[in-house]
């Protein structure tokens, strides 16, 4: 059950309630680098706002009380009594390492402007296999948000063999369990699948459970995109219960990676799934979710269209496929029914900033233009390179139906092209805090921190109490939104006064100060 990882977060704010009440904290004189004051802090477990200060030294968080203990000497004192202070948030699913990967110092200052302090990566099965050399080359380059790592299912079975459409040898499996158990012991999180996704698409349930048993042994969590978002294969609620099965099977927490009901056929299901989570729960099961709070997702139009089977193997085996006059009928058969379950060729919109004069069109528009076929318009750009896209194919009553559960935090599940990289948690604090009233400021503010950091096993991270590291926002209540839209996508969000990660100064008054005070996190064993 989910409160099975809820006691932390009753005595961290048991003993922050204490704190608060005591006059007026140490008697004595205390030198720290920064006092905060604010008469809007929300400690991240749910409660708020309290007026009060709020001491950091040497990158933590050393006091929480209702005024500042008489003669501390500060470096710097903030005044932030028009604006909220919170945790800094935590984002379970990013593609940040994307950038990070380009062996050069990187700010990840679309994210910073956010909020967020702590991005995940090596998420959907993806990344790498070696976590450890991995993070340490990260802290060495020097990166401007905290970073934890997964270790990919996908990426675990490309290192043994390959992207070949078939089910693991014997051997096969004790290579990749070897290969799982090294990666938990470097600190990775836990294991990642990508089951819609090519290779994880071709792995068997019994082969994800035989990993993520390894991955319990360690303590880590199984995190997946689930098989079927849709009804491309086994379809939503099977895919939902496979998920299930693997918790129950290998004794390990579950979370479902940026849960949604996909397409038309689908939609409305949303009461099915928590239907479901709330018996697994029932059942001693630890089950949670992330989600980003845009109708569309992001994929590309081969991502949307085409059938995995078609996708195994190399670029060019699949292209090759697509050539050939045996194959093609059958392949755009499926593309046809794949286009109908995401809502047409006009709910597909290229967003890809490399996809020159296409961009901004949408898959029904280009056909038009090219006098052809939205799925031959669709094959011309999977064989010219193919290209991001925005797939508005999810209805309000599910997004919102899922926002309200409290197993549900805030994710971006950031891509290029996609205005979810830059924008997703100021988008869900505008839309449902602000506009539909959906969250409570509290309940907004710990989906994005304490929530998560708890279902991840981030210890020391996600609240506003002593001992913690100094991860802190500090924003506008009334100008805190997101600027990126799906034809900008790539604007920098506002709102974000001052942000602290580790206790260094990355935003001041608005402005990123350059600092790359992130770190690597290690899962603890």
């Amino acid at each position: 059950m989910l409160n099975k990882i809820s006691p932390l977060g009753v005595a961290i704010k048991t003993a922050l309630c204490a704190a608060w009440l005591a006059a007026g904290g140490v008697a004595s004189a205390a030198s720290v680098d920064y006092v905060i004051h604010s008469n809007a802090i929300y400690p991240g477990d749910g409660s708020g706002p309290l007026a009060g200060v709020v001491l950091v030294d040497k990158g933590k968080i050393v006091q929480v009380a209702k005024r500042e203990p008489q003669n501390t000497q500060a470096r710097q004192r903030i005044d932030a009594s028009d604006l909220v202070v919170a945790p800094g948030f935590i984002d379970p699913h990013t593609h940040a390492c994307n950038d990070f990967d380009k062996g050069q110092p990187n700010l990840n200052a679309n994210y910073l402007t956010q909020g967020v302090t702590t991005v995940f990566c090596g998420n959907d099965g993806g990344g790498k296999i070696n976590v450890g050399e991995v993070l340490d080359r990260y802290e060495q380059q020097g990166i401007g948000s905290n970073v934890a790592l997964y270790v990919g299912h996908g990426a675990v079975r490309t290192a043994v063999m390959g992207r070949e459409n078939r089910h693991a040898s014997t051997e096969e499996l004790k290579q990749m369990q070897t290969l799982v158990a090294n990666a938990m012991q470097q600190g990775a999180l836990g294991l990642s699948t990508g089951l819609y996704y090519v290779p994880g698409n071709y792995a068997d349930t019994a082969e994800v459970v035989a990993l993520a048993k390894v991955a319990a042994r360690f303590g880590g969590v199984y995190d997946s995109h689930i098989r079927d978002e849709s009804s491309y294969h086994i379809g939503l609620v099977a895919a939902v219960q496979e998920v299930l099965d693997i918790a129950r099977d290998a004794h390990i927490p579950v979370h479902l990676a940026h849960l949604k009901a996909l397409g038309v056929d689908v939609w409305g299901e949303s009461k099915t799934i928590i239907q479901m989570v709330q018996q697994a729960h029932a059942n001693g099961l630890i089950v949670t979710a992330d989600q980003y709070p845009w109708k569309a997702s992001g994929t590309s139009v081969a991502g949307a269209l085409m059938p995995r089977w078609a996708l195994a193997g190399s670029k060019e085996e699949y292209h090759a496929r697509l050539k050939d006059p045996a194959q093609l009928p059958g392949i755009r058969v499926e593309m046809l029914d794949n286009l109908r379950r995401r809502g047409g060729p006009d709910s597909l919109l290229i967003s890809d900033p490399t996809a020159g004069e296409l961009r901004g069109k949408s898959l029904a528009q280009i056909a038009t233009e090219r006098g052809v076929s939205p799925i031959d318009a669709a094959l011309q750009i999977i064989l010219g390179g193919n290209a991001r896209v925005a797939s508005f194919n999810m209805a309000d009553q599910d997004i919102e139906a899922f926002m309200r559960q409290d197993w549900v935090v805030t994710s971006s599940d950031g891509s290029p092209g996609h205005p979810r990289k830059y924008a997703s948690f100021p988008k869900k604090y505008q839309d449902y805090v602000q506009g539909k009233k959906l969250l409570s400021l509290g309940e907004f503010i710990q989906r994005s921190s304490s929530k998560t950091a708890q279902i991840f096993g981030l210890t020391g991270r996600g609240q506003i109490a002593p001992g913690y590291a100094a991860d802190l926002v500090l924003f506008d209540a009334k100008s805190y939104a997101p600027k990126a839209d799906y034809m900008h996508p790539e604007v920098l969000s506002q709102g974000v006064q001052w942000l602290l990660v580790n206790g260094q100064v990355a935003i001041q008054q608005g402005q990123l100060t350059g600092k790359l005070a992130g770190q690597a996190l290690r899962k603890k064993i």
